[in-house]
């Protein structure tokens, strides 16, 4: 099953967890130092929660989760039949998890990530805001590669 993922910037990741917990009536699903994540069921939804108290938004990334690497690639085949501009990344750890994913930026200057979580990271691994560019607050740097974005 697909589903949304909604990435938001939070102050206080205990006081986001436990609001989030209640107004989803689930528990985290995953829970690191300065990360959270909630898999929803109902409504279909992978919430991520970073704490970044110096951010200056609260949308961090919005994204689709998908089952399987082959709905990652039948979805980047069909963006760029459709003349959008992918940034791929293959065999990344990125939010405490071992990731294959592409990137798309909307008009507006959105960035979607399409992803597949391919192995949980270990929690000694990096955590997600080392590789996050401070001036923007988003989970891995190398998503900010502005030269190669494009709205198609």
């Amino acid at each position: 099953m697909s589903r949304i993922q909604l990435a938001l910037n939070v102050d206080d990741l205990d006081a986001a967890v436990g609001f989030y917990a209640t107004l989803f009536d689930t528990p985290p699903a995953k829970r690191r130092p300065g990360y959270a994540n909630f898999a929803v069921a109902d409504p279909p939804v992978k919430l991520v929660l970073f704490e970044n108290p110096a951010a200056t938004g609260t949308l961090n990334h919005v994204g689709i989760e998908r089952a399987s690497m082959a709905e990652v690639h039948v979805e980047a085949d069909r963006l760029e039949t459709a003349g959008l501009v992918l940034d791929v990344e293959d065999e990344v750890v990125c939010c405490y998890a071992r990731q294959d994913k592409h990137w798309v930026t909307g008009p507006d200057g959105q960035r979607w990530e399409n992803y597949v979580v391919l192995a949980d990271a270990e929690p000694g691994s990096a955590t997600p805001l080392e590789y996050a560019d401070p001036a923007v607050g988003v989970c891995c740097a190398s998503i900010h590669r502005t030269e190669t974005d494009s709205a198609g």
